[in-house]
């Protein structure tokens, strides 16, 4: 089934200007890309997105590391989105994700782990909309 998911590129790998090099690896794993945006989110923002983890310890490092610096926020889509996308991204900590996934050729630690992906579909329809109103994607 053709699914969308929300992939973001984090501030860490766009510092780093692993931009390019995302992108070319997910038109080469088949993902569709049908909406993108580079935003620099406010800690207003960041906090709004990842409410889920509110109440976690890492959740004020977490939404400040996420409005350090600009992001690339995309809709990825394809057959089984959600899931290729995790596998493709690796485990949280870059130390323990397999070799060749995003995050162990571009992450940095845990929290500076290059990438996010929804990790549901009802986590993705509203990660999705929280970034893109469906006239942006196409």
């Amino acid at each position: 089934m053709i699914e969308r998911t929300l992939a973001i590129i984090k501030p860490d790998a766009c510092r780093k200007n692993y931009l390019g090099l995302i992108l070319a690896r997910y038109e080469k794993e088949g993902f569709r890309i049908c909406a993108g945006k580079m935003q620099w989110l406010s800690q207003r923002q960041a906090e709004g997105f990842y409410h889920v983890h509110r109440e976690r310890p890492f959740f004020s490092s977490l939404t400040r590391f996420m409005s350090s610096g600009p992001v690339l926020t995309l809709v990825l889509e394809k057959e089984n989105a959600i899931a290729d996308h995790r596998t493709l991204m690796g485990a949280t900590d870059p130390q323990k994700a397999e070799g060749g996934t995003l995050r162990k050729l571009y992450g940095g630690s845990i929290e500076e782990n290059a990438v996010h992906g929804s990790d549901s579909p009802e986590t993705a329809r509203f990660e999705i909309a929280y970034f893109f109103p469906s006239v942006e994607i196409f």
